[in-house]
């Protein structure tokens, strides 16, 4: 049977692998450095035929074109050395921009294939310029994603490495950023993998016994059982239940601030992302719309939501506020209700509370500043779920703690290595994959034919290898690299 390899199913298609791309491969706008990568066989020539080198450059003092050269260019030019020197336009020796040249030979490159990578001054005029020559030169413009497919295509990563390149460009904290990391290492896919060489040999064992059913009782099913269970099953229960804090960190942790008008809602959004987002007056109604802002709270990225406040109101566009309240609360993954630690729990502030969801609550005891020496109101011992913080949201006080509070929210804490699991398409696959492996484990049970609990165990294991790429469709993958800008 062998193990479960990284590259199994994977065959690149003759006309990705024998023709040559190129993009630019730096963002939009002006900068220090642009880049302009080259992939595939004609790579190295394509770029020599526009490359003067420069005087400096330890080969020649001359400055003269490496085409007249009377060697073989690639003599010249050695992988992984920088190379200093001038684009020039060949059809009438203008020079386009002085320029540093990489050349990384296959197969020790991000593709596998010569890649060359031009960094000129990052500017669009310049960067379209020297695109332009290369395409002109016979290099086709690359498709979104399309280096990071021929590395995934050629061996080099697996697919989810590859879908962790996106992760990373868009990671908005560091914790966010390490799991991304862990991921692009291959952390995630050799935990994919250890569970499907596992699957690989419960298969081989149910298909000795079809082969040779005489020997049927001496297959020690109580083996398999615990097998399956302790080394399939348990593992990709883990990994689903890590799923929601992974989708946290790749789209952030929703918060809402919602409870009665004139608690101080509008100021603690201010004094959490430390500016002046939200109109602040005595008048109760002043916020009507939501007010969304990003924050990053203890590496977990936080979309806080300041909404308007809850109460019967006859004014038309307030009870539009009110009902978007209601609307963000429902899709908010932490509520903090807010109120005004001086005054008792009202009738209001009841009724808000039972219609809030059962989710993370935290109960924000706002206006500490003017209440020293009362110990707040009474919570309810309806209120046991929540947890209370007191703040002053003027004076910053409190703050903290409320960081802290939700941040605990978040389950996941510190990640453990190998366990994230950042997409739907990742949970989806998992979720085929345990109840595949969940029907074997009942087909055992039951007695069933070891043929039936062979496809079961199989269909176990496609499924994870449409999460490292091992037996995805193409039309997935097509799917998946066109969310990648064009140069990744």
């Amino acid at each position: 049977m062998g193990e479960m390899k990284k590259t199994d199913n994977r065959q690149p298609t003759t006309e990705m692998t024998g023709s040559t791309i190129a993009a630019i491969a730096t963002p939009a706008g002006s900068g220090g450095i642009g880049i302009v990568k080259i992939s595939g066989p004609d790579a190295v020539s394509i770029a020599a035929s526009l490359f003067k080198i420069g005087k400096s450059d330890f080969r020649t003092r001359q400055n003269i074109p490496v085409s007249h050269f009377h060697f073989p260019i690639s003599d010249f030019f050695e992988s992984h050395h920088l190379y200093h020197g001038h684009i020039v336009n060949p059809r009438n020796g203008q020079m386009i921009d002085e320029v540093l040249l990489t050349v990384m030979r296959a197969p020790h490159s991000h593709t596998r294939e010569d890649v060359v990578e031009i960094n000129a001054h990052s500017g669009p005029a310049v960067l379209q310029s020297i695109l332009e020559l290369v395409l002109g030169k016979g290099a086709g413009i690359a498709a979104p994603g399309e280096f990071t497919k021929r590395a995934f295509l050629n061996g080099r990563i697996d697919l989810t490495q590859a879908e962790a390149v996106i992760d990373i460009i868009h990671a908005r904290t560091e914790k966010a950023l390490g799991v991304a990391a862990a991921q692009i290492r291959g952390d995630m896919g050799e935990h994919i993998r250890k569970i499907g060489n596992v699957l690989i040999q419960m298969l081989a064992q149910t298909e000795v016994a079809i082969d040779f059913p005489e020997d049927v009782e001496d297959t020690d099913t109580d083996t398999m059982l615990g097998i399956l269970e302790r080394d399939v099953a348990d593992p990709l229960k883990h990994l689903l239940q890590r799923h929601e804090d992974a989708r946290f960190l790749r789209h952030g942790l929703r918060a809402v601030i919602t409870g009665r008008p004139n608690v101080g809602k509008s100021s603690l959004m201010n004094a959490m992302v430390r500016k002046d987002r939200a109109i602040v007056t005595a008048i109760p109604g002043t916020t009507r719309d939501a007010i969304e802002e990003n924050l990053n709270i203890r590496g977990i990225p936080l979309i806080l939501t300041d909404t308007a406040g809850l109460h019967e109101t006859d004014d038309p566009i307030e009870r539009l506020g009110v009902k978007k309240t209601h609307a963000h609360i429902r899709d908010a993954d932490i509520v903090l209700l807010m109120i005004d630690i001086r005054q008792p729990i009202t009738s209001d502030e009841l009724d808000i509370y039972e219609k809030i969801p059962h989710k993370p609550l935290i109960i924000v005891a706002n206006k500490s500043d003017l209440a020293e020496g009362q110990s707040g109101p009474d919570i309810p011992e309806s209120w046991g779920r929540a947890t209370v913080v007191r703040t002053s949201a003027i004076y910053g006080t409190g703050l903290d703690m409320l960081r802290h509070e939700i941040a605990a929210c978040f389950s996941g804490g510190e990640h453990e290595k190998n366990t994230a699991v950042p997409n739907l398409r990742h949970k989806l696959a998992l979720e085929r994959s345990l109840a595949s492996v969940s029907a074997a484990i009942e087909g055992i049970l039951q007695f069933m034919p070891f043929e039936l609990i062979s496809m079961d165990i199989r269909e176990s294991l496609d499924a994870l290898g449409e999460i490292t790429g091992d037996t995805v469709r193409e039309d997935v993958l097509d799917e998946i690299f066109s969310r990648f800008c064009i140069g990744k």
